[in-house]
């Protein structure tokens, strides 16, 4: 069994006027992502792996993210795939994941639709992946090869908005 955190980008800025993937995060984002973190800490949730669009919202909130657990930033896996990436090279990035026990918690930061999109494939849900939502998942699978539609288990969604 594998275990998978997806995590949309903190919300980001419009404000600047630069370029969708330099976009960086706005107030909200730098407020809502350590928030979400803790509650992961809380959790006792450590990842063994961090890969993240290398968007800066994305790899900003995923930089945060691993702080807060204790996860060295400089570890961080930038995959130039995951921005703006279809449900199919979601699923292409997790297949290609090589399988040991340090690869068996993993958290990926991106965006939709493609977070969204991969998730409710993986675990028949109607999820709407809303800014810095965190969703935790058990793909019933050996090896991430074999993941495919229908292949996990919802353990929690968490979204900033849900008050905590």
């Amino acid at each position: 069994m594998k275990k998978l955190y997806l995590i949309r980008h903190a919300k980001s800025s419009w404000d600047n006027n630069v370029e969708d993937f330099y976009r960086p995060l706005n107030e909200r984002g730098m407020r809502d992502a350590p928030k979400m973190a803790e509650l992961l800490k809380q959790r006792a949730v450590s990842p063994n792996r961090i890969l993240t669009s290398p968007a800066v919202r994305a790899l900003t909130t995923a930089n945060i993210f691993a702080t807060v657990l204790g996860f060295a930033p400089h570890q961080i896996e930038t995959v130039a795939e995951l921005y703006h990436a279809s449900k199919a090279t979601w699923l292409q990035v997790l297949r290609s994941l090589k399988d040991s026990s340090a690869n068996d918690t993993i958290f990926i930061f991106g965006h939709n639709p493609g977070i969204t999109d991969l998730t409710n494939v993986l675990l028949r849900t109607d999820i709407d992946f809303p800014t810095c939502g965190v969703v935790s998942a058990t793909l019933k699978i050996k090896s991430w090869s074999e993941t495919t539609s229908n292949c996990g288990e919802l353990n929690f969604f968490d979204y900033p908005k849900q008050g905590f």
